[in-house]
């Protein structure tokens, strides 16, 4: 709850502040990797873009979120979000260095989430919205699934953002943040009470 509460403070200051705050605060690779604004690595995984951004990014992480802090605890949560979210962001940086399209938006971190989801609870099913064609109905889908095909998504669409320089989704973050959270879930886990 507490990091949905700052990434809403934040967008409302956002909104206050327009164009300018994000400037200021959002990661673009080509000045992060001529070694300048380092503190956007951090701070931009708390912009975004609209409200539907925003919400979108806000749902992912209360569908999955929740669960991984039961397993982990409260501060190594924490931790981990924001560590995924930095992690995030320079996968993004490193992938296109040259890029001046600023980076925004708390998706690697949630990434990350969703990377340790799979790991944790490979069998978990999630209830879901099903569309075909003109049949809608709610169902219960396997989260593996879900994340799987979300996965393959950004795979297929990475470096996309680096070809547009008129902004676009930053599909290497996402990739960087899944698999840190595919690779360290495990170790982020609270150690079993005895007895």
């Amino acid at each position: 709850m507490l990091i949905i509460v700052v990434n809403a403070f934040v967008f409302f200051q956002e909104l206050l502040g327009g164009n300018a705050f994000v400037a200021r605060w959002a990661a673009v690779p080509a000045v992060i990797s001529s070694g300048h604004n380092w503190v956007t690595i951090f701070t931009a995984m708390f912009l975004h873009g609209g409200w539907m951004h925003i919400i979108g990014n806000m749902v992912f992480l209360w569908a999955f979120g929740p669960e991984m802090e039961d397993v982990m605890g409260h501060v190594r949560y924490v931790v981990f979000y924001l560590l995924g979210g930095v992690i995030a962001m320079l996968a993004q940086v490193a992938a296109a260095p040259l890029s001046t399209v600023p980076c925004i938006g708390a998706s690697g971190a949630i990434a990350a989430v969703m990377g340790a989801f799979i790991v944790t609870y490979p069998r978990d099913r999630i209830k879901s919205l099903l569309i075909i064609l003109i049949f809608i109905r709610i169902t219960f889908i396997p989260a593996a699934l879900l994340i799987g095909i979300w996965f393959l998504i950004q795979l297929f669409n990475a470096g996309t953002v680096a070809d547009v320089q008129t902004g676009g989704v930053a599909y290497l973050a996402h990739v960087g943040g899944f698999v840190f959270g595919v690779a360290t879930a495990r170790l982020w886990r609270r150690k079993p009470a005895w007895g």
